[in-house]
């Protein structure tokens, strides 16, 4: 296969990932990861070595660890059950479908309505609802920081 045509899907990838940090449908980082590491591999890894991969393959395992402890810890320190975490999902998938409103709603809505469904108590599904949109604003944050540090990293590795 064409070797340009290969480091432009290995762009794409990593232009689809970066959205992915925010947008929940993507999977953000490891996208941007996959990107880079074609990138390497048409290279022959002469430009990005194995080490540089592997530090970013060790920055992307991060990324998407962070993004669930600050999701569970959103949601654990709102005394939220498991059902508000679950909702909290469900409903960024389902606000992407609305745009921006959405994917800001959208985690708060679903972690509201799972946890009213559960425990029939208003207050604490809000507090739920809250807790959950704190912990998935901390995750998108955690894992923009990443990517753009993942690209700093590939960028040394392609000038040293």
């Amino acid at each position: 296969m064409n070797p340009e045509l290969l480091y432009v899907i290995a762009g794409i990838m990593v232009l689809l990932g970066l959205a992915g940090t925010v947008l929940p449908a993507l999977p953000g980082v490891p996208l941007v990861f996959a990107g880079m590491l074609l990138a390497a591999w048409v290279g022959d890894f002469q430009h990005i070595s194995v080490w540089s991969v592997a530090a970013l393959a060790v920055l992307t395992v991060l990324a998407v660890g962070i993004d669930l402890l600050a999701s569970a810890f959103g949601t654990k320190i709102a005394g939220a059950s498991k059902w508000a975490f679950i909702g909290a999902g469900i409903g960024a998938i389902v606000g992407l479908f609305f745009g921006l409103p959405g994917l800001l709603l959208g985690p708060f809505v679903g972690a509201v309505a799972a946890e009213a469904l559960v425990t029939q108590n208003l207050q604490q599904a809000a507090k739920a609802g809250v807790g959950a949109s704190i912990g998935l604003l901390f995750g998108a944050i955690g894992k923009i920081a990443l990517a753009f540090t993942m690209l700093g990293l590939f960028a040394l590795a392609l000038l040293f």
